[in-house]
C-alpha cells in the first residue's frame, strides 16, 4: 500500500510554486516540453519579382537625365513581400536580426470575420463582391481552427520572431480589440516582459454610437506599446487640439510672438516650505507645495515666466507645454470611413494619423520600420513620407497590390514636389505554401484529394499514367492536379508540360489551389518551346463544401493580349504598348454573382483592370522593372489602354517588353510582347 503523500512547507504541492502563465492547447507537447519555433525550417530565400522606382524608370525610358543622388534618400531599397509573415520573418533574420527599429502590426482578431469585400469595377462607381483567396481561406482556417488556442499559437510564434528582429532600442505596437486584447496583453508580457510594457492606448475607431440593447456602444480598439529594452527611442508627441479648445485652454496671446499661453497653477499635492517670489515670501496652501526649487523660481521670476496673479504665483505655460499626447486618442482624426480622402476601400485600413503618431514617436528619420500584417500599406506609406526605411508583408495578393499602387502614387507625389524618396522591391517566397500548410494528417490524402477534384472537374482518372505528374484526362486534354493547399510553381509547371509533351498530348490542364506570381509568363514560353497548350485552372473552394453534388465552375486564369505601338518622334523611333484584350478569371467572385459577370467580362474585360504596368526592356529571369504604370483610384476611375511613355531604346533590337495587369481582385497576369526595332 502506497502511503499518502503529505504536502506542506517542507514538501510544497507542485501547483503552489507555479508562476502566473497563459496556457493554451499546443503551447506544450505531449511530454510537457515547451514547443519551439522552427526558425531554420521556416527560413527560405526571398525571390525578387519586381523593382519599383517609378520616376527614375520613366525618365530613363525617355532618355532623360535623372539625378539619383538628389532624388533618392540613400541606396536602401524598401521591401514589399507577399507571403505568410512567419516564413517571411524567419527568412529576414539572416540579414535583419536586431536591426528593425519599430514594428507595428494590426493582426486579424475577429473569429467570425467575413473576408468578402466590395471592389469597384469600370469607369463608374459600380462595385462587385470579392471573395477571400484560397490561400487566405486556408490561413484563416489554420488561425482559428481551434478557436483562441490556435490564434494564440499563431501570435506567439510571430511575436517571438519579431522580438528577434527588433533592435535593442526598438519598440513594438500591437493593435487589437475587445475580442482578444486581454490574451494578447498576456502574450506580450510573457515574450517581452511585463517591465517592458509602456502603454495601453485606447483609439477611437468610429464616430457613431450604435444603439446597443444589452451593452454600451463599442467605439474603441486597443494598441499595446512595448519596448525590447530599457533604452528605447521615444519622441514625445503633441496632442492636436481644435481651435476652440486652444482658446479655452490657452486664452492669452503673446504680442511679440503670437504664441498662445495660460497662467497655470504652480502647486502640487504634498506639504512643502514657503518660497520667495520677488520681494514676497509665500507659503503654499495647506496640503500643497510649490512645484519648483528656490533657485529655479528665481530664474523664472527674472524672465517673467512666474507672476503673482490674484495673490498667488502663476506659471506661464505656452501652448505646446502640457499638451503632450496621452494614452486616450479620441477624435475624428483617428477614424477612417468610406468618404475619407485616404480611403483605399480596404476594410481594415487604419488612418494615416494613427501611424504618423506611432512612427514619429518611436523612430527617427532613417530608421527601419516594419509591418508584417501591412494590409493596405498605411504603415509603409507613412514611413516613406516621414523618411523612414520600411519592410512590409501581407498574405493576401489584394493587400500587396493595394500597397504597391499606393506606394507608387506616393513616389510620384514626393518626386513631383521635389522631395527625396526610396525605391522598393516586391518579393515572394516561391514554394513556401507547400511546406507551411500541408499538415501531417493530410500528407497521405493526396490520392483522395485528386480523386475528388477530378470528379468535380468531370475528368477521368488515369489508371496507368505515363507520368506521376499526370493524373487524369478530359477529352484530349491531360490533367495535372496539384497537391492540397499548395502553390503551383514555375518548376512544377515546367515538369508537367514536359511530361505532357512526352505523352504525346497537345494540351494539359493544371489544376491548383493557387498559382505562383508570374506563372502565366512561364507558360507562354513553354507553349512556344514545347508546342503544348497549358491551361491554368484554379480549384474552386466550393468543392470543400459538405454534401456538395454539383460541380462549381472551373475557370482559367486571366487571358491577356497586347501589341507594340511604334511612334516616330523627331526622327527617333519610340515605343508604347497597347492592350488589345483582357479576360479576367473571376476566380474570386462569389458564385451568386458569377453568372451576371461572365458576359460583361467577355464583352468589357478592360472594366476589370485596376492596374497595369510595362517593363519595356524585359529580360527573362530578372525582376519586372516598372518603366510605366497606369491605375484607377477611387476618385478617378478612368484607365488608359495605351501607354504614353514613348520609350526610347538605347541599343538596337529586337527587344522584349513585359506587360503586367492586375485585376480588381488583386490577381496579376503577365505576357511578353516582341518589339521589332
Amino acid at each position: 500500500m502506497v502511503d499518502d503523500i503529505r504536502y506542506g512547507p517542507d514538501n510544497p504541492h507542485p501547483l503552489s510554486t507555479r508562476k502566473t502563465e497563459l496556457v493554451w492547447e499546443g503551447k506544450y507537447d505531449e511530454y510537457g516540453n515547451r514547443r519551439e519555433v522552427d526558425i531554420a525550417g521556416c527560413a527560405m530565400p526571398l525571390q525578387k519579382i519586381e523593382t519599383v522606382d517609378e520616376p527614375r524608370s520613366r525618365a530613363e525610358g525617355q532618355q532623360l537625365r535623372f539625378d539619383t543622388e538628389k532624388a533618392h534618400r540613400d541606396d536602401f531599397r524598401n521591401m514589399l513581400i507577399w507571403g505568410d509573415n512567419k516564413l517571411v520573418m524567419a527568412s529576414l533574420l539572416k540579414d535583419f536580426k536586431g536591426k528593425i527599429d519599430l514594428i507595428y502590426i494590426d493582426p486579424p482578431f475577429d473569429v467570425g470575420a467575413d473576408f468578402t469585400m466590395d471592389v469597384l469595377i469600370g469607369d463608374s462607381r459600380e462595385s462587385v463582391e470579392k471573395d477571400q483567396s484560397v490561400l487566405e481561406m486556408v490561413a484563416y482556417r489554420d488561425m482559428w481552427g481551434r478557436g483562441v488556442d490556435s490564434y494564440l499559437q499563431m501570435m506567439h510564434d510571430r511575436l517571438l520572431l519579431m522580438k528577434e528582429l527588433l533592435a535593442e532600442h526598438g519598440s513594438i505596437y500591437v493593435h487589437s480589440d475587445w475580442r482578444v486584447a486581454h490574451y494578447v496583453k498576456l502574450l506580450l508580457d510573457e515574450i517581452f516582459g511585463g517591465d517592458q510594457f509602456l502603454n495601453e492606448v485606447a483609439r477611437q475607431k468610429t464616430m457613431s454610437r450604435k444603439a446597443q440593447s444589452r451593452s454600451f456602444g463599442n467605439m474603441h480598439d486597443t494598441v499595446f506599446f512595448y519596448s525590447k529594452g530599457a533604452n528605447y527611442r521615444f519622441n514625445p508627441q503633441v496632442d492636436p487640439r481644435e481651435e476652440r479648445a486652444r482658446e479655452v485652454r490657452f486664452p492669452e496671446v503673446e504680442e511679440q510672438t503670437g504664441r498662445r499661453y495660460v497662467w497655470d497653477n504652480f502647486t502640487q499635492a504634498g506639504d512643502g516650505p514657503p518660497r520667495r517670489f520677488g520681494d514676497r515670501v509665500l507659503a503654499p496652501p495647506p496640503g500643497k507645495h510649490w512645484i519648483w526649487s528656490q533657485e529655479r523660481i528665481d530664474e523664472a521670476w527674472a524672465e517673467g515666466i512666474i507672476q503673482i496673479r490674484g495673490n498667488m504665483p502663476r506659471l506661464k505655460r505656452y501652448e505646446t507645454e502640457g499638451l503632450f499626447a496621452g494614452d486616450l486618442w479620441v477624435g475624428k482624426e483617428w477614424v477612417i470611413h468610406s468618404q475619407s480622402q485616404e480611403a483605399t476601400g480596404y476594410d481594415t485600413q487604419k488612418p494615416e494619423s494613427l501611424l504618423e503618431r506611432i512612427v514619429s514617436a518611436s523612430s527617427n528619420e532613417g530608421d527601419l520600420v516594419a509591418d508584417f500584417f501591412c494590409g493596405s500599406g498605411t504603415t509603409l506609406a507613412v514611413a516613406e513620407r516621414l523618411g523612414r526605411r520600411w519592410i512590409g508583408c501581407d498574405f493576401g495578393r489584394f493587400g500587396v497590390h493595394t500597397s504597391r499602387k499606393r506606394l507608387i502614387d506616393l513616389q510620384r507625389r514626393l518626386h513631383g514636389d521635389g522631395n527625396p524618396y526610396r525605391s522598393f522591391d516586391v518579393y515572394n517566397l516561391g514554394r513556401y505554401e507547400r511546406q507551411w500548410w500541408q499538415k501531417e494528417s493530410l500528407r497521405d490524402a493526396d490520392g483522395e484529394h485528386r480523386r475528388v477534384v477530378l470528379e468535380f472537374y468531370r475528368a477521368e482518372p488515369l489508371e496507368s499514367s505515363p507520368s506521376p505528374l499526370l493524373h487524369g484526362r478530359k477529352g484530349q486534354t491531360l490533367v495535372h492536379v496539384d497537391t492540397i493547399d499548395t502553390i503551383l510553381t514555375r518548376d512544377e509547371v515546367t515538369a508537367v508540360a514536359v511530361a505532357a509533351k512526352e505523352a504525346g498530348a497537345r494540351e494539359v490542364a493544371c489544376l491548383s489551389w493557387e498559382f505562383e506570381m508570374e506563372l502565366r509568363l512561364t507558360c507562354n514560353r513553354l507553349e512556344q518551346e514545347l508546342s503544348v497548350k497549358i491551361k491554368l485552372i484554379p480549384i474552386p473552394c466550393e468543392i470543400m463544401e459538405k454534401n456538395r453534388k454539383e460541380p462549381p465552375p472551373f475557370l482559367e486564369v486571366a487571358t491577356l493580349e497586347a501589341e507594340p505601338v511604334m511612334r516616330d518622334i523627331g526622327g527617333q523611333k519610340r515605343v508604347d504598348i497597347k492592350l488589345t484584350r483582357f479576360l479576367p478569371s473571376l476566380a474570386e467572385v462569389p458564385t451568386k454573382e458569377l453568372e451576371a459577370l461572365k458576359e460583361r467580362a467577355i464583352n468589357s474585360g478592360f472594366d476589370f483592370i485596376d492596374f497595369w504596368a510595362v517593363d519595356f526592356d524585359y529580360r527573362h529571369g530578372e525582376p519586372f522593372n516598372h518603366h510605366w504604370q497606369a491605375y484607377r483610384t477611387r476618385k478617378n476611375r478612368l484607365l488608359p489602354t495605351v501607354s504614353d511613355l514613348a520609350y526610347e531604346y538605347s541599343t538596337p533590337g529586337p527587344h522584349t517588353a513585359c506587360v503586367k495587369v492586375v485585376d480588381v481582385f488583386g490577381c496579376d497576369t503577365s505576357i511578353t510582347v516582341k518589339v521589332p526595332l
